[in-house]
């Protein structure tokens, strides 16, 4: 079982045994001999959920902190004090009813923990769960009937005021990220050279016709995608931001291309957003060859989900053959590209450049001839090897390069079981095709770094966040959320390991700007295949990915998911050059 299933099971655990606690307790008021079976479905359910919480610390502690410090004492109590009113097999059902309702709200108390406040456990949540319990169980007792001293009610009473006062002050202590000096690199742009290769680029809102409908969408230059900005290795690109009419503003990033930190396109960060009737020049040097591709990073979950977005591709010399991008998207709940059919001479050789610009993974499968993964996120790979019905995985703002000879039966790219890309009329079933898995593929290379000069764990979750003027329901790195998360702090130089724990149920394609990084490791194993330098990975449910880069591009960057709408609900840190 892996740890993302592990972790699906102990919350459906959690649920269970709560549920048969409040149920049994529900049942004992009226009397009803079912609380008996409800309580003793309930406590295998603890039991069960003890096995669940010892098998994820094994784990990693990042998987289960909450649940042995807060979520097992509680747990515990909950079995102390029903237990052996059950086993004395009360001839009044009812005089166990509070017993078990106390069980209920303690087993509550331990899921919400770690469905509210999740990673890391605190003292103050701790409290605030205690006072719960408490207090519903006097609400509880006094609203029986029950016998009870004053001095217990008391008693009850003082617990439940002082964990709650104490468990509010610990957890609403503000906690916002500390000011650093930093260096901000701008990269002046006049320093690059005069400009070689120049493009306008207009933002503005548009229609754009997808299978036969009209779609309303936010579009560069009228169309979806963008323009496709081509530079060749040497080239100094001048591109000049325009916005007609996004009243929110827009910026241009360069997904995975590592320009100046000034020419970054994050607002608020490296630049204010363009406003209606406002531009902005960016310029560098185009010296990465590869695929990438550019986006609005102003309010980037609803512009690039709305189309502002294109392709930009780096060649190391004029083409040869054939060459094919392939940016898919979904507008409107209508993917992109759609089908096309483009006849290619037996024997030319032949490169896809497929982009996911979208928020979510998509599967590729080439079928009709063999081919090889040339380059991952604009990086090449080291000794591929062709290969045939495989599928690939492509994370949320991931490029891979896909290239074959083409033969003189037709060729076809489907993207999720949908044709995009053929040389002619095929058919093929590729569903059960196996997933290539890329830290296997290609031929390894030992890691150039054997320490590191900073070390940063990112433990990726959910929970209740009360900084803002109203709560919400964030997407967390170690148990904050934007903009209060405290950045990271390198120096130019430093060899730099990132640890990610991906501990919710959702998976997160992890991205940070400026730099690629190298694969060391996922779920304690490392790569047997080509390093892999990666701007995008999918770090699923329950994985620990271990990576590394040189901080050689000083600034201050952004980190997040490439989910835009997980970073649009506070999963976005920052990497800064102190």
């Amino acid at each position: 079982m892996t740890v993302g299933s592990l972790l699906v099971a102990d919350l459906v655990i959690a649920v269970l045994a709560a549920a048969g606690w409040l149920g049994g307790g529900a049942s004992a008021t009226r009397g009803r001999r079912l609380a008996l079976g409800l309580a003793v479905f309930a406590l295998l359910a603890t039991i069960a959920r003890a096995i669940t919480i010892t098998a994820l610390a094994r784990a990693g502690w990042w998987f289960a902190a909450e649940k042995i410090l807060i979520a097992a004492p509680l747990s515990l109590a909950a079995v102390v004090v029903a237990g052996p009113r059950l086993l004395r097999a009360p001839a009044d059902i009812r005089s166990v009813a509070v017993p078990l309702l106390f069980a209920g709200y303690a087993a509550s108390g331990a899921l919400l923990v770690t469905v509210l406040h999740g990673y890391p456990a605190s003292a103050g949540v701790g409290l605030l769960a205690v006072a719960g319990v408490v207090a519903a169980t006097a609400v509880s007792w006094q609203a029986l009937g029950a016998r009870q001293s004053r001095t217990m009610s008391r008693a009850a009473l003082v617990v439940a005021v002082a964990a709650l006062v104490t468990g509010t002050g610990l957890t609403a202590a503000p906690n916002a990220a500390p000011a650093v000096p930093h260096d901000h690199g701008l990269g002046d742009a006049r320093t690059v050279g005069e400009p070689t290769r120049r493009f306008t680029l207009t933002a503005g809102t548009a229609t754009v016709r997808v299978s036969g409908r009209d779609i309303a969408a936010w579009a560069f230059n009228a169309q979806v995608p963008g323009p496709e900005l081509t530079a060749t290795v040497g080239d100094v690109l001048e591109v000049t931001l325009r916005n007609r009419d996004i009243a929110r503003g827009v910026t241009l990033h360069w997904h995975g291309y590592d320009v100046p930190n000034g020419q970054d396109g994050v607002p608020g960060v490296t630049q204010a957003a363009v406003r209606p009737g406002q531009e902005f020049v960016y310029r560098f040097r185009a010296d990465q060859a590869g695929t990438y591709w550019y986006h609005t990073h102003a309010v980037s979950d609803v512009g690039v989900r709305m189309g502002l977005y294109g392709v930009l591709v780096v060649r190391p010399a004029p083409v040869t053959g054939v060459e094919v991008t392939v940016p898919v998207h979904t507008l409107a709940g209508l993917p992109l590209p759609t089908s096309k059919v483009e006849p290619v001479e037996a024997g030319a050789p032949v490169r896809l450049r497929l982009i996911n610009t979208d928020s979510t993974t998509h599967r590729y499968a080439l079928s009709g001839a063999p081919f090889r993964v040339a380059a991952i996120d604009g990086s090449d790979l080291r000794g591929p090897t062709p290969l045939v019905d495989t599928a690939v995985l492509i994370p949320a703002g991931g490029r891979y390069d896909l290239v074959f000879t083409a033969p003189a039966a037709p060729v076809a790219l489907f993207v999720d079981g949908r044709p995009v890309y053929s040389t002619g009329p095929v058919s093929a079933a590729t569903g059960a095709w196996p997933v290539l898995d890329p830290l296997t593929y290609g031929v390894s290379l030992p890691a150039p770094w054997s320490r590191f000069d900073r070390e940063f764990t990112l433990v990726l979750d959910r929970g209740l966040d009360l900084h803002g003027l109203l709560p919400r329901y964030a997407h967390t790195v170690n148990g904050a959320a934007d903009p209060d998360i405290p950045p990271q702090v390198v120096r130019r130089g430093d060899v730099v390991r990132f640890t990610i724990v991906n501990r919710s149920l959702v998976v997160h394609p992890w991205h940070l700007h400026g730099h690629h990084v190298l694969v060391l490791s996922r779920n304690g194993r490392p790569p047997t295949g080509s390093p892999l330098w990666l701007d995008s990975f999918d770090v699923r449910p329950g994985d620990v990915w271990g990576v590394a880069f040189l901080a050689d591009n000083p600034g201050m960057w952004a980190n997040h998911c490439h989910n835009l709408a997980h970073a649009d609900a506070g999963m976005t840190l920052h990497l800064m050059y102190g």
